[in-house]
């Protein structure tokens, strides 16, 4: 990574004179190692102040997230401060003892982590999570304690607080989740917070009320640190941005001058990675060597049978779940949809909304209570396995966690070759240059082939997931959240090469998201679901554009920032 151009640095005011509360100067971090301390954040210098916000933004291994642990003594196993100036108000937070920090931590500084399941005890109820943090201070009494952890829930917006306090983490759904871990993490007040990817895979209206809690907070006076990968949602609650790449700060400056007029080249190109309406039809990515010849199969397929006719056909779907008190609830209500040749059809919807068991029922993994599915023509959902068996690989998945649907004791090659069918006159050499350009085509390289999934990012796995759904050329793919965790420039990335491979190919998608920016760029129709039910369906653009459901009017009002959209759409 090249030095900082000084010129990118933008030197207009962006907060308040005065000492600031929060003042990180060239800080470097590093983590040692066998072969030495390796460098992972270097120069790194903001200031926080009262009543403000200042988000660092960047990819996985931006060196963002260990700024932020940095700062609350948590730079974890084998970290080590290089360099550079912390201070709290007047105080030096460098060389702090774990007991000082413990002082620190959720009296002072609020840290709020990015995966409410992981980060609460799951064995706890909520409301004892947050006393646990009030007796850790020697905040009062126990009875103090307990209204407390009830007062500071309804203050962060959770409905019905006395009840949710006696539930686990596990009970609450996920806006419900994080809003219990932001108010364990504020429950003493502390007047700065800072919040590591806050709203990284939750559903756009759960994202929106924890951006406007947060908005909250800073009107009344906290000063705040966002980390984040998503410069549309820093957009909404950000004062000042730091771009990070390779560990370096590349840009910095003012919120809106960084979003409507970026100058480093990185940032431009984080920028132009949103997906949405403004950029159908369009790269998401710059232009890389084109898609290879996948199989001669693909070819040949799209060609049999009535091109008019759906690839895919759901007709009145109803799906029971049985609750522990036996009630029973529909998942699925009557959900009926067609997927033509060579069209990707957008559902999308929260958490809960059904979207995903509905994809299940199509890939007949779960049996429908009601109704049935057609594919290529055959009856598909309504019959046994032993009669689907011959159109399974017409029909492919990618799922939001591969790592749950890997053999972790395979390395990735032997994941692909596994999945790659084997026919006359294909040979382990042919097979194995097969492996290679699936690997290519999700950009990952050769030296990735041998290693066990556990030892790939999140990003990596997921890329993995596709090539394999890839392999067997495949008709339909159905993409249940398949790009959510992975970093925009690389979900811009995948998203350019399906979009590729469907001209090529003809493929058809049937496209599950929460992520509406995606279902915008990706879908030619889209369906809207919520509790189980359809609630309005059309062309995307006629979605987008003119709303009618309520519902669909709240999911699309809840759009983190237009004035990016807006800026991009201008550009």
């Amino acid at each position: 990574m090249t030095m900082l151009d000084e010129s990118l640095i933008d030197t207009t005011p962006a907060a308040p004179t005065g000492t600031p509360r929060l003042r990180v100067r060239d800080l470097s971090v590093g983590f040692e190692g066998s072969a030495g301390v390796r460098s992972v954040v270097r120069s790194v210098s903001f200031d926080l102040h009262a009543g403000r916000c200042v988000a660092i933004v960047g990819e996985s291994g931006s060196g963002k997230s260990v700024t932020a642990r940095t700062l609350v003594g948590l730079t974890g196993v084998g970290g080590v401060v290089t360099g550079g100036e912390v201070a709290l108000g007047e105080r030096d937070l460098r060389n702090r003892s774990s007991r000082s920090w413990r002082r620190i931590r959720g009296r002072e500084i609020g840290f709020i982590q990015q995966d409410a399941l992981v980060s609460l005890d799951p064995l706890r109820p909520v409301g004892a999570e947050i006393e646990e943090a009030l007796r850790l201070h020697g905040w009062r009494d126990r009875r103090a304690r307990r209204a407390k952890a009830i007062d500071v829930l309804t203050s962060v917006g959770v409905p019905d607080a006395e009840r949710r306090a006696r539930q686990r983490a596990g009970a609450l759904s996920g806006g419900l989740r994080q809003r219990a871990l932001i108010a364990s993490a504020v429950a003493l007040d502390p007047a700065v917070i800072i919040a590591d990817e806050p709203t990284t895979a939750l559903d756009v209206t759960v994202q929106a009320q924890v951006l406007s809690l947060l908005a909250e907070m800073k009107d009344r006076g906290a000063s705040i640190l966002l980390i984040s990968h998503d410069l549309a949602v820093v957009g909404e609650l950000a004062d000042e941005i730091l771009v990070m790449s390779r560990g370096e700060v590349v840009e910095q400056g003012p919120a809106a001058r960084v979003l409507r007029d970026p100058q480093h080249p990185y940032t431009q190109a984080l920028l132009d990675a949103v997906p949405g309406g403004h950029t159908r039809g369009e790269r998401l990515a710059p232009a890389t060597a084109s898609v290879p010849d996948l199989h001669i199969a693909a070819t040949s397929r799209a060609a049999h049978g009535d091109l008019n006719a759906p690839v895919l056909e759901a007709r009145g779907l109803v799906r029971h779940f049985i609750g522990r008190d036996g009630s029973r609830t529909r998942a699925v209500d009557g959900v009926s949809f067609t997927l033509q040749r060579g069209e990707t059809l957008g559902i999308v919807g929260e958490s809960g909304s059904g979207k995903s068991t509905t994809a299940r029922i199509a890939l007949a993994l779960e049996d429908a209570d009601e109704g049935e599915v057609t594919l290529l023509g055959h009856p598909w959902s309504a019959v046994p396995e032993s009669r689907r068996r011959h159109l399974r690989d017409r029909i492919a998945v990618v799922y939001q966690d591969p790592l749950s649907s890997f053999d972790p004791r395979w390395s990735v090659e032997r994941i692909l070759l596994d999945a790659i069918p084997s026919g006359a006159g294909v040979d382990q050499a042919q097979r194995r240059e097969r492996v290679q350009a699936l690997l290519g085509q999700v950009a990952l390289g050769p030296e990735v082939r041998g290693r066990s999934p556990l030892r790939l990012s999140g990003g990596q796995r997921q890329r993995v997931a596709i090539a394999r759904a890839l392999a067997a050329s495949p008709e339909i793919i159905v993409l249940d959240e398949a790009v959510s965790a992975l970093d925009v420039s690389v979900q811009a990335q995948i998203l350019d090469l399906l979009v590729q491979l469907q001209d090529d190919y003809g493929l058809s998608y049937l496209f599950i998201s929460h992520d509406l920016g995606v279902i915008h760029h990706m879908s030619d129709r889209v369906l809207v679901m919520t509790n189980g039910r359809v609630v309005e369906s059309g062309t995307s653009d006629e979605i987008f554009a003119r709303p009618q459901h309520p519902y669909t009017q709240q999911l699309i009002g809840s759009l983190p920032s237009p004035d990016l959209l807006e800026r991009k759409a201008s550009a």
